[in-house]
């Protein structure tokens, strides 16, 4: 639900600023005309720049937010295994009846966690490069 009012709001405001845009550059026009009426047309070419400017900038803010809401639900779901993740440790770690083997279990769950630290921090480097690539695409072109 989020996702498609962050999309709706986007769109909302990208057509928005566009339709204010235009407006703008009609009304600039049409007083160069009457002012200026040789600088017309190279008004018109820099307006059509930066109105493929602006279409540019607007789709790499979409794709920034969906980006954004990649990481977030990675993360969401980060915490909630790392929560069970730690509930079960603390549950096995009472169950140990001696001291050598609740290290030895502590030296497991050490092992394991630093293995899915390193998984997930590659995880999310390659959605921040993915999303990287993605914003940069519609201004780069």
């Amino acid at each position: 639900m989020t996702n498609f009012l962050n999309e709706a709001a986007l769109k909302a405001g990208a057509e928005a600023a566009q339709k204010g845009y235009e407006q703008f550059t009609k009304l600039t026009n049409e007083q160069l005309k009457k002012s200026f009426p040789a600088a017309t047309d190279g008004f018109e070419q820099i307006a059509d720049i930066n109105k493929g400017n602006l279409e540019a900038v607007f789709a790499a803010g979409q794709a920034a937010a969906k980006a954004f809401e990649a990481i977030s639900q990675e993360f969401a779901a980060l915490n909630q295994s790392v929560f069970e993740t730690s509930l079960a440790n603390a549950k096995a770690l009472m169950a140990c009846k001696t001291v050598q083997e609740a290290v030895e279990l502590q030296t497991e769950q050490a092992r394991a966690g630093f293995d899915k630290a390193v998984a997930q921090g590659s995880k999310l480097g390659e959605i921040t490069a993915k999303a990287t690539g993605d914003a940069i695409k519609p201004v780069a072109a």
